[in-house]
């Protein structure tokens, strides 16, 4: 079980020196999870990360439980596009400032 949030978890066996936790029943399409953390079933019952890029697009993968957990904060996945977004976030306030047009004119409706 879960210290954070209470849920089940898997423990499971790494090609490492100790074991992940991953979530018990949920196998997301591996396109759609970060490289380095996917993981997927491997010989006796053992995980690895499959960091293959593109992953077939059929393969799924296995997660760590970490990152689902509603009682721990989200890790940072993909840190370039996690700053990317604070970025265009930052632009996007500064733009709401300033009128669409000069003059402060609207843009017409057109349907």
């Amino acid at each position: 079980m879960c210290p954070y949030c209470g849920l089940p978890q898997d423990q499971v066996d790494t090609l490492g020196p100790g074991p992940v936790l991953l979530e018990p029943v949920w196998r997301p399409l591996a396109h759609r999870v970060p490289p380095e953390r996917r993981w997927i079933g491997i010989s006796r019952g053992r995980v690895t990360v499959y960091g293959v890029c593109p992953p077939v697009a059929e393969q799924r993968c296995r997660i760590e439980h970490a990152l689902v957990c509603p009682g721990q904060p989200l890790p940072g996945l993909w840190p370039e596009l996690t700053k990317m977004r604070e970025v265009n976030a930052q632009k996007a306030a500064r733009r709401k400032d300033k009128p669409a047009l000069p003059g402060g004119e609207q843009l017409r409706d057109v349907g």
